[in-house]
Order: structure tokens, then sequence, then C-alpha cells
């Protein structure tokens, strides 16, 4: 390894993600072990505007790449001194894709082995606050000038890559990150592979964290080992900026995909993670409620309002709340105006509902109308009804219940075989309380759909 060639590399860019990135500068420095062979800097003009913030971090505006080669006229240069050797970069997936994305428009394919220092420095220089590039420069006492131009970040990565090589002589930890099989080139900067190695194949829930703890994606999978290691091959930008900003992951099996979508939508729904498009919103459902007016008729009404505690029956469209007001209305020749059907203060004058029996204009005593506004109340009640959904269990010896009570999501749990349960009393001591919302609504809903009675065990 001693005459193994490396080039050390820094771009800048003009921002707008992984895809969109066209380079600024260049800076590429060819070692031959720890020995600098050759280096090759330049600004480039990458044909399209810098942005302002860009501006604001590099320095590097328009005029000064009005006229700097591109990068197709430099292209030669660059695979002259980066062919047989080794690419290094600090975080070597950014700038590793954004120069195989400058040649793949040139319709040329470029493929290099690559290493990266700060998996490198994790490993090798381990329990620092950060692996930020300028983080380790101020540690190691590395001497960092013109931060964010290619050169000057360029100078630094030579001096810790050759302190690198000083603490790794036999090349076992490099050798390591060579492996093809290695999962070492393709994770993120910052995500110990130990954490990849403990995930579980099983079904289950997984949360992206940040440095700091924070939950910056909620996923659910069949497989969690193998569905978190496709976001880190896919190359699309959102992707590539998760896998940039998460440091550590956690799971929980659930042991089926009902269960791990109900847990997934309560994560999103509390952590309201940075990286999670779907189910972030808190949609409001509509409400059927009961009320006495001055009159002592007892009225119903449509209301909306994200408690559900109170209500006789909830929808998440206005259209079915009605539909079922407009039921009990002819059913229970009910007033259309005490249920909020219309909005006229004199008699009632429904375009469908004609069987009210005059309670509006005071032909109908007040206790008989409300008689009948409990019977409806009551057949109601009736509609919702309490089941729980059987699924299976974390382990063989154990079964996953979800629980619906009086039409109401109330959560899921886990039973072990050896345990006599019958009554819903008795599920409750293992039930793991939940929100009833619009997407756990959904996701139940969905699932009747698709496996009709089964697994349903009706209370």
């Amino acid at each position: 390894m001693q005459d193994q060639l490396y080039t050390v590399i820094d771009v800048e860019t003009t921002g707008g993600g992984i895809l969109g990135n066209r380079i600024t500068e260049i800076c590429i420095v060819l070692l031959q072990g720890d020995i600098i062979l050759d280096k090759f800097t330049s600004l480039v003009n990458p044909e399209q505007n810098i942005p302002p913030f860009i501006t604001g971090l590099t320095g590097i505006d328009n005029d000064m790449v009005r006229d700097a080669p591109t990068f197709d006229e430099i292209a030669d240069r660059i695979i002259e001194i980066t062919t047989d050797a080794i690419f290094v970069a600090h975080n070597v997936n950014f700038d590793y894709n954004v120069i195989r994305g400058e040649f793949k428009k040139l319709g040329i394919a470029f493929t290099r082995k690559k290493l990266c220092t700060v998996r490198l420095s994790r490993k090798l220089i381990p329990g620092l606050f950060s692996y930020s590039l300028g983080r380790l420069c101020s540690s190691l006492n590395i001497p960092l000038v013109d931060r964010h131009r290619a050169e000057g970040d360029t100078d630094a990565t030579v001096i810790l890559f050759q302190q690198i090589l000083e603490l790794d002589p036999e090349y076992t930890i490099i050798n390591s990150f060579l492996n093809a099989r290695s999962k070492e080139a393709t994770l993120p900067p910052h995500l110990d592979v130990k954490i990849i190695n403990a995930l579980p194949e099983k079904t289950g829930i997984y949360l992206f964290k940040d440095q700091k703890g924070k939950v910056i994606y909620a996923g659910k999978a069949k497989n969690i080992k193998q569905r978190v290691l496709s976001h880190f091959y896919d190359k699309k930008n959102k992707e590539y900026a998760l896998g940039q900003n998460t440091h550590t992951i956690d799971y929980e099996v659930t042991g089926n995909e009902l269960v791990a979508l109900l847990l997934e939508a309560e994560k999103i729904q509390k952590h309201y993670p940075t990286f999670n498009r779907a189910q972030k919103k808190t949609i409001a459902p509509y409400r059927i409620i009961q009320y006495i007016n001055r009159k002592g008729i007892i009225q119903l009404a449509i209301d909306r309002s994200k408690s559900t505690d109170h209500s006789l029956e909830v929808f998440y469209r206005r259209s079915d709340a009605i539909e079922q007001l407009e039921r009990l209305c002819f059913d229970y020749q009910l007033c259309p105006r005490y249920c909020n059907l219309q909005s006229t203060t004199e008699r009632c004058s429904h375009y469908r509902i004609k069987n009210c029996k005059g309670i509006c204009h005071g032909q109908e005593s007040v206790v008989l109308y409300n008689m009948r506004v409990q019977q409806a109340l009551i057949s109601l009640k009736k509609q919702k009804e309490t089941y729980l959904i059987r699924e299976k269990g974390r382990t063989i010896d154990e079964h996953s219940f979800v629980m619906i009570q009086n039409g109401i999501y109330k959560g899921f749990g886990y039973v072990h075989q050896s345990e006599q349960v019958s009554h819903i009393d008795d599920f409750e001591t293992f039930l793991t309380l939940q929100k009833h919302t619009y997407h756990t609504t959904k996701i139940i809903q969905s699932y009747l759909r698709k496996n009709g009675g089964n697994n349903i065990i009706y209370m």
C-alpha cells in the first residue's frame, strides 16, 4: 500500500441538492502513500447562476466564474490525475457523486474506489464531539485556511488523511473500508456501521435521529434493515440530505404490518419529522354533537374539532356527516331545522325530508320530540362497533391486537399465548393507548377492506 495512489478532492458547488449541483471550484491533490505528487486547482463555470446564499458561504460569485473553464474543458485533466487512484474526500459521497454527475452529463462513466475521511476519523480517532472538517482541524491542530474554498478544504483534508495513514500503518481499517462488501463506503458519514448491523430483518418501524437525538424521519418496513439501507442507496436529493443528517437509528419490532403502520402514524404526529411529508398534517374530524337549546329541545349539529372524546360519531368528510344526520332525521322523524340541516328560523322546509311532526312550529311537544332524538342517539351508538383485530405478534408465542371501541381506535397491544383473555377488560390490561386520528382511521379502513372479516373478534 506504500505505492498506492490517492487523490484528495474537494468541490464547491451551486447547491440545489445532489442532483442539481454544478461545480464552481475544484481542487485535487495526488498522493503516493503520504507523499504529494501533483495538485490541480481551478474555478469552474457552472453554466448556471450561483445563488446568493452560496456566494455568502464560499465567496464565489458569478463574476468570478464567468471566464473560468467549464467542466468539459477540465474533464481530461481530472481523469488524468485520478486514474488508478483512490478517491478521498471529507464526506466522500457528496464530492464523488457531484463529479460523477458532471461526467455523466458528458456521457462519460466515472468510477473510482473511494474513502471517506469522516468515517475513517470516527473509526481511528473515536470520542470527538464532531467530525466536521472545521471541528476536526481544531481538535487535531490542523491549519485550515479559506474554509469553504476548494483548495483550503483540500489542503486541510490532505493533512488529516496523512495522519489517518499514520494511525493505520498496516492499512487494516483502510482495506476494510475498501472491501466491496463493506457498508462503510455507502453509509452516511455520521452513522456507525454497528448501528446498521444491529438492525433486525423483521417487520416494524425505524426512526432516523440527528446529532441532538431529534427524530427527523419515521418509517415502517416489513424488513427494517433492508428498508433502512435502501435509503442510502437512493440518490434522490431528499434521501441524500436525510443520510447527511442521520447520526443514529432507533427501531421497534411490531410483528405485523398493521401495527407498524399505526405506530408509524403515531410517531409522525408526535415528532413531526423534518423528512416526512405524508401524514404530517393534522386533520380535524367532523363530529355529530348534541346540545339542549333555550326551548329545552335536544338539537343535533355538525362540529369540527381535533377532540373526539365526547363526539356521538366522527367523520373525516363533511358530506358523510350530513348524510348520517339526514338518515337519522328520516328514520326518526326529526326536524331538519333542529338537526342544523337548514338555517331558516321558521318551520322546516328541507328539500328531501318532509316527515317532521311539527316541533319547529309548535305542533309537537318537546318531551315527545326529545324521546325520538334519544332513540336516534341510541341507534347511533349501536352502530359503533367494538372489536379487536388479531394479528401476529413479535414472537411465535404471542399475538398482537388492535382495539376499536365504539368505533374509535384505542390502541394496540401484545398478549402471550399463556394468558387467559376473553373480555375486552382483559385486553385493556395489555393495551398501549393511542390517539384516534384521520390517518389511523384510514389505515384501519384499508386493512378491513383488504382482509374483510378475517382476524376480527367482535366484543
